[in-house]
């Protein structure tokens, strides 16, 4: 029996993560369908911690090392982000420009569905305001 390739695998691993991670933030800074996001962010600890933190977690999310977990000593989702006023406004912002984001970087049809899976659920989990 064979074990399941992660998705930090399927999708290039380090590297892939972090060219997704920063593409992701360049586009929230200047897609106007980002400014949502973009506005939360500037709210809280900025873009740049986000794009540190963002990268970590994802490692770990999708299968490969868990730097966040290492550097804060968890990945619960929601305690990351109960300090943030999250609606489904915020959820469908986040959610367009990732699609965008995975788009511009080419990822097939296939790879593309698995991961907005995966973001979908996680987005839901993190909402906090209920419309």
């Amino acid at each position: 029996m064979s074990n399941p390739v992660s998705l930090y695998n399927l999708i290039g691993g380090e590297a892939a993560i972090r060219e997704l991670v920063e593409s992701f933030y360049d586009l929230v800074e200047i897609d106007p369908d980002g400014e949502t996001v973009h506005v939360l962010h500037l709210r809280g600890h900025g873009i740049n911690h986000l794009r540190r933190a963002q990268f970590e977690f994802l490692s770990g999310f999708f299968g490969g090392p868990k730097l966040y977990i290492a550097r804060t000593g968890h990945s619960n989702m929601r305690m990351m982000h109960e300090h943030v006023p999250i609606s489904q406004v915020e959820v469908d912002s986040w959610l367009l420009i990732m699609m965008r984001n995975l788009e511009n970087l080419g990822y097939e049809a296939a790879l593309k569905a698995k991961l907005m899976d995966h973001f979908k659920r996680a987005a839901l989990m993190i909402k906090n305001l209920h419309d």
